[in-house]
């Protein structure tokens, strides 16, 4: 039988079909229907390239364009009319401080720095001081019999606060002052038996009687700062130091304490500034601190009042200036296992401001930081269409 489409029997039809591939037509069968697609796919992928990389060339532009595009700050008229009111009524004082003769900044300057004001100051500093350590101490103690378990010294400690927050200082400080009149000897021994005993005006002296009576009202205020640093202490800290098999002074010794005082330290030099302020009253016991010296030579000096309270009010504001350079450093120092990277330093700060402002380390406009973002932004840009490429071709 012969093939109608070619004129030739039906196997030679095959066998030609089979061995080449083509029949007498010159039709391929190998490349039928079911793999049309085959022969498509290299220029469909020709194509999805070509998209990619103008949707990368738009996206490399449109990333140039908003790095050069200048950036618009949101404008704020009330804040401004604000400052400029602050600003106006700041400058009408300070005129009035130059201006006004009864400021009388002559003597100021007259007594700023003379012995006796010295003297003061001194006194001011080592009683501040003590009472400082002292309170800090006990506080510690306090807070650590206000959490103990053992109901005597958790109540104790509760009185003792209870008690010496009600009272006012000036009056711990008088009757401190007038103990001897109270007891006239301090003894230690068996209760109701023999003691050893001591006449109290030879043990008290009058430094000693402020010392007492400042911390002992500071301890107080101190203890529930400790108190709330330690409860502010994750207590998974507590676990970890009880499953290391570490005694518990040394838990609180090496754990919980250095990370309380990341919330302990501001709320005690803040005490303690409050303390150097408190430390006036030891006027009213007979102690010639700075504000006694300046009580004193106001009567003597009737007119040199003024000057001599600016005098006061600038050695206060020296003093507490320096404790609060003295807090930001512990702050800092207390924070190094809290962060990452500790924060600069105001010099360190300065520094860097002075670097960006003379545009070092980078030959564009604008200082490094523009370099950087512009470094930024282009890493962005040039990650994008590497991102959708990679994803595609998953």
């Amino acid at each position: 039988m012969t093939d109608t489409r070619t004129g030739l029997p039906r196997g030679a039809t095959s066998a030609v079909a089979g061995t080449d591939g083509v029949d007498a037509t010159g039709v391929d069968h190998a490349a039928g229907a079911p793999d049309a697609p085959r022969a498509s796919r290299p220029t469909v992928a020709s194509d999805a390239t070509d998209a990619t990389d103008a949707t990368a060339t738009s996206v490399d532009a449109a990333g140039r364009a908003a790095l050069d595009r200048p950036v618009l700050p949101l404008r704020h008229p009330l804040r401004w009319i604000a400052a400029a009111v602050v600003l106006v009524v700041l400058l009408n004082f300070v005129e009035t401080l130059f201006t006004n003769e009864s400021w009388g900044w002559p003597a100021v300057g007259k007594w700023l720095f003379s012995p006796a004001i010295l003297t003061g100051l001194q006194l001011t500093l080592v009683a501040t001081a003590l009472s400082a350590v002292i309170s800090f101490t006990g506080g510690i103690v306090v807070a650590i019999a206000r959490l103990s378990h053992n109901p005597v010294l958790s109540g104790l400690a509760w009185g003792y606060v209870w008690l010496f927050r009600s009272v006012p200082l000036i009056l711990v400080l008088v009757f401190l002052y007038n103990l001897g009149s109270l007891y006239p000897t301090i003894g230690i021994g068996i209760p109701f038996g023999p003691q050893v005993e001591v006449t109290t005006a030879n043990v008290l002296g009058d430094l000693a009687i402020g010392v007492i009576g400042l911390s002992l009202s500071e301890i107080a205020y101190a203890s529930e700062i400790v108190r709330a640093g330690v409860l502010a202490v994750d207590h998974g800290q507590h676990e970890a130091a009880q499953a290391l098999g570490l005694p518990r002074r040394r838990q609180f010794v090496r754990v919980i304490l250095p990370q309380a005082l990341r919330s302990i330290v501001p709320a005690f030099v803040n005490q303690v500034v409050g303390l150097l302020k408190a430390s006036s009253l030891l006027f009213y016991v007979s102690l010639l601190d700075l504000f006694g010296v300046v009580q004193n030579l106001s009567s003597t000096y009737p007119t040199d009042i003024i000057p001599l309270l600016v005098v006061a009010t600038l050695w206060y504001l020296a003093l507490t200036s320096a404790v609060s350079v003295v807090q930001y450093y512990v702050e800092r120092w207390t924070a190094r296992g809290s962060v990452r990277a500790l924060p600069p330093t105001p010099f360190q700060r300065v520094r860097a401001a002075v670097r960006r402002g003379s545009g070092r380390g980078s030959g564009r406009p604008g200082g490094p930081d523009r370099a950087r973002q512009a470094a930024s932004g282009a890493r962005v840009v040039a990650s994008g269409p590497a991102s959708t490429i990679d994803d595609r071709t998953i």
